[in-house]
């Protein structure tokens, strides 16, 4: 067994990762500085359930205070590291970029660092799909240029991405970069569309949709982003970027209908023009994901919304 730091280890993908690695037998030091994004409580009740067992150590810090950041290395001198404490929202990006910059890649930096000094035997990186913007390549793949990022939000993990790869080469950091696609299930974020459409269905609010609703994204469910880390996890891989997306891109037109069928009611649709930011498309790529560690999604958007709608009526 491991003993693995997972940053973010509180927020929707770090908490249903540490539930997993804790039932595999791991140990897992987790760092979440319960910043108020979203209201901090809901962070505390992603990690309810996984506080209980003696396993995790949980640590509620900031990894931009690089000297606590390394206290807490010293002491508990952890195997492996999964990097997914970040500022997320590409919309919040546009009107606070330096957050963005700071939390995503200086955070991201320090983390490398620390590794490097403490023999770390491997760094999972979480970025994201907003790195290809407005690719006309797709589906995305891993060689694309990423030349058309439009959000700083996208920006940031770009860079951290060059950060990471940048540690592989020069010191030899064994690094994976997993671009997630659009991730939703139980406990997904409150600003994500899952959770604003499902809540204004329930509550009979308008759905604000923005644009003509022919922009499509790649959804893809929660347990097969964290099958795609545990699989990368302690690999032999030495330096990789892996999509773990569904490949199977979504209309957000359709998206409503589903969420509709799902939950038998009628959505009230408010058009509003399209956002700064948002990209037309994403749609991942996952030969390589496939080829190196076998991953494939087996969650499609009808029954991961189902699942995600009875955890959010029980919640």
């Amino acid at each position: 067994m491991m003993k693995v730091l997972v940053t973010g280890c509180a927020g929707f993908i770090g908490s249903h990762l540490t539930d997993r690695l804790l039932k595999n037998g791991h140990k897992i030091i987790g760092i979440d500085n319960f910043n108020d994004y979203y209201d901090p409580k809901i962070k505390e009740g992603n990690l309810k359930q996984a506080l209980k067992n003696k396993k995790l150590k949980l640590y509620s810090e900031d990894i931009l205070n690089y000297d606590n950041l390394e206290q807490i290395f010293k002491k508990e001198k952890p195997q492996e590291i999964v990097h997914l404490a970040a500022r997320a929202g590409v919309r919040p990006s546009i009107e606070h970029p330096m957050v963005y910059v700071n939390a995503n890649v200086l955070g991201t930096v320090n983390l490398l660092k620390l590794a490097v000094d403490f023999k770390v035997g491997q760094f999972i990186f979480g970025s994201s799909s907003s790195v290809y913007g407005n690719s006309k390549r797709l589906p995305f793949s891993e060689n694309d240029p990423c030349d058309t990022i439009i959000s700083p939000y996208g920006a940031s993990k770009r860079s951290a991405e060059f950060w990471v790869e940048t540690f592989w080469r020069v010191y030899g950091l064994k690094s994976i970069i997993l671009r997630f696609f659009t991730v939703y299930g139980p406990r997904g974020r409150p600003d994500m569309a899952p959770s604003l459409f499902t809540r204004a269905i329930f509550d009979r609010k308008s759905i604000g949709q923005f644009g003509d609703g022919l922009s499509s994204r790649d959804y893809t469910y929660i347990d097969d982003i964290v099958e795609g880390i545990v699989k990368v996890l302690g690999s032999d891989l030495g330096f990789e970027i892996i999509n773990l997306g569904n490949s199977h891109p979504v209309k957000l037109s359709e998206f409503i209908k589903v969420i509709e069928g799902v939950t038998g009611k009628k959505a009230r649709i408010k058009y509003l023009s399209k956002q700064v930011g948002d990209v037309e498309k994403t749609w991942a790529n996952i030969v390589k994901a496939n080829n190196l560690v076998g991953w494939q999604p087996k969650t499609f958007l009808p029954e991961g919304l189902a699942k995600y709608i009875k955890w959010l009526r029980a919640n």
